[in-house]
Formats: structure tokens, sequence, C-alpha cells
């Protein structure tokens, strides 16, 4: 049975309506106004308000209000508006409504709701101050040295509240939720890597936001369940084994109406895996514009390029390792502009991972080779940037 398209907001929201929320960058509580609703797009077009302070139980506490205006930075006075998804997070409640202060539609368009972190960076601003203030309750690493920092025994983090991994190989979420036992926002970014325990994060008992792209190794025992992470409003999986996402995906679904914004995409068979680790091209699979036949034709094209290179290099003297190389990239170039001829899918993104995938083949060569091959990729950059149309 098809799902019947939303025509309003999972939350009550109506527009007029004054939404209030909770600010980790102010330490009060913000406000904005809901502009336009669009069923179509399911967003919701915000407009922040220049005021903070105690939890209001009305509009009328936020007393004569006025929607703020950013000259912080690179700003030129422009409202502070944008089109959100239409999930009004469970930590954001609506105290009232009052006239439109804005009618005209928003040209700009983000992921989560964020109120508070433009009033904050504007008042900064107004202050003279021209540099965001080190937030020592954030932390970024890559997956190796975060696993270097785990293997330390290092002391418990409970000061870190925003918490991003990125290249992850393998990750042990026993060991990450030990030390940082107080995140409420986590992103986790692999590399086709491997995410072992991962039924630990139940244990995140603030987490509001988590994110998870390119892991594996999670079943559906590992789902984040509402009883232990009751404050979660940001659900956000990417290419993540298919069980797994099924899981949540039924786990969580019925929270959106609370207000949990849910988003599972491109979920993975093991045999998925198994085919793309070594495939710089495999986000493509599942991509918008970039239909089915066409990615199993780039893949294909990625592959032969990938076996000439290898085959000159490991089979051809050195001193005709540049022709030969121009000769490939000018083949790779060619190939993708007959493929992009009709669909016309090669946009700016798509052009760099193009890039991208020689530069993987040229590390792997590197490797094989147990030396640098700056030429090679050079002279395949040569030949195909003589002929690309894209």
């Amino acid at each position: 049975m098809p799902i019947r398209k939303q025509t309003a907001p999972p939350r009550p929201l109506t527009v007029g309506d004054v939404v209030a929320a909770p600010s980790r960058e102010l330490g009060e509580w913000t406000a904005a106004q809901i502009v336009r609703l669009d069923a179509g797009s399911q967003t919701a077009a915000v407009l922040e308000l220049d005021w903070s302070g105690p939890e209001p139980s009305s509009a009328a506490d936020l007393g004569d209000v006025a929607p703020l205006r950013l000259t912080h930075h690179s700003w030129n006075g422009g409202l502070s508006f944008c089109n959100k998804e239409w999930v009004l997070p469970r930590s954001h409640k609506v105290v009232g409504a009052m006239p439109l202060l804005h009618d005209k539609p928003s040209n700009c368009w983000a992921s989560g709701w964020h109120l508070g972190d433009q009033l904050a960076r504007q008042r900064r601003w107004d202050s003279g101050v021209r540099e965001d203030p080190v937030a020592t309750w954030k932390a970024e690493y890559t997956g190796d040295t975060l696993n270097e920092l785990l293997s330390r025994r290092t002391p418990p983090r409970p000061e870190i509240e925003h918490l991003t991994i990125r290249d992850i190989d393998s990750l042990d979420c026993a060991r990450l939720v030990q030390c940082f036992p107080g995140v409420s926002w986590l992103r986790l970014h692999g590399r086709l890597g491997t995410l072992s325990g991962a039924g630990e994060l139940n244990r995140l008992g603030s987490l509001r936001r988590i994110g998870i792209a390119e892991l594996f190794g999670m079943t559906e025992q590992d789902r984040l369940r509402p009883q232990h992470v009751p404050e979660l409003e940001w659900l956000d999986l990417y290419s993540v084994p298919a069980a797994y996402a099924s899981a949540m995906r039924s786990t969580w679904r019925p929270e959106i109406p609370a207000g949990t914004y849910v988003s599972v995409l491109r979920a993975r068979k093991p045999e998925w895996v198994a085919e793309n680790r070594s495939n710089p091209l495999r986000d493509w699979d599942g991509r918008e514009h970039i239909g089915a036949a066409t990615y199993r034709k780039a893949v294909a094209q990625y592959r032969t390029t990938r076996e000439a290179i290898l085959h000159v290099l490991a089979e051809e003297p050195a001193d005709v390792w540049s022709a030969r190389m121009e000769e490939v990239g000018r083949a790779y170039g060619e190939a993708f502009n007959k493929l992009d001829r009709r669909p016309g899918f090669i946009e700016t993104v798509e052009r760099e991972e193009l890039f991208d995938a020689l530069d993987h083949i040229v590390k792997e060569a590197e490797a094989l080779q147990g030396r640098a091959l700056k030429d090679v990729g050079d002279s395949l950059i040569s030949g195909l940037e003589s002929v690309r149309d894209w």
C-alpha cells in the first residue's frame, strides 16, 4: 500500500505560529515565527526573531518583538529566514501566534532548525567580537585519531556535547560512550567502515541528534530505543545495513509526531558492501538524478580505466608511461562525455568525484609500486582535460 503524502506537519504548526526553543549558544530560550508551510516539499519557512530570555509560556512574553536581521560577517542586513524540514523538534514548542512579521517566500534551505545560533553570532558581532569563541563542548576527530585516543584509556570527557567523527574504518561504540557519556549530537561518517557495539549508543541518555553514514556491522538488535534516548529529535541514516535501517525506521517513525525527524536512505545489503568497498563512485548508486543504468555504465568505465592503468604500470616500460596515461585519460574523458550526453548528469559534485576516482586509482598504484607516481597522475589529468566537456 503506498504511503499517503502528508498534507500538514506531523506536529501541529500553523502559519503565524510563534515557536520557542532552548538555545545552547545563547544559554536561554529564543523564538521564531512560521511564515509559510509547503506540503509539497514538507518544509516550513522559519523567520527567527530578535529575542531571547527565560522560557516563555505565551507569545505575549516576547513583548514587542522584531525579526532578526543579520549584519555579521558577510551578511548585509537580510533576515534570518530559511526553509527547514517541517517536523517541529521535540525540544521546541508553539507558544502562540501573532500577525506575520514577513510575508515573502524564503530562498534559503537548511537542514535542522538550530534556533539561536545566528542570534548569538549577531550579538557577538554587535559587541565588537569578530571571531566565534572556541566551543569547548564540541569535538571532532578522524576515526584513526579517536581510536588512538581511546587506546590510551583516556579519562571520560563528559563536557563534550557535540561530537563528530569522520573517515571511520572501525569504531567500538562501547568505548566511545565510555569516553563521551554526555554527547547530545553525534555524527559518525565512515569509509564503508565497521561500527561495532552500536547498541551501546542507547546509553547516551541525552542524545538529541544522530547521523550515521557509510558504516556497517550494525544489526536490528542494535537499534536505538525511544525509552533509552527519549530526547532524540533528529535521526539521519545514510548507506547503512538494510536490517538496521529497517529496524530504526520502524522504531522511530511512530515518534515523528512527537518531534523526531527521521531520514533513512540507501539501506545496503551485505553483497553491495562487498562489491563496492573499492568503488569510489559508489555514492552514485541511488543518487536522485543518476539512473541505475547510468550508474552501472559509470562503474564499468571506472573499472576499465583502473585495469588499463594498472596494466600499463605492471607490463610496459616506464619511458612510455606518460604517453600511455594520456591515452587512458582521454579514453576516460571521452567515455564520460558520451555517458553524459543524453541525461546530462555530471554536475559540479560528479565532476569532482570523477577526478577523485582517478586519484584513487593512482594512490592504489602507488601502494602497489611502492613509490610516488605524480607524473602518472598528471598525465592522466592532462589527457582527460584535453577532451572532457563536463
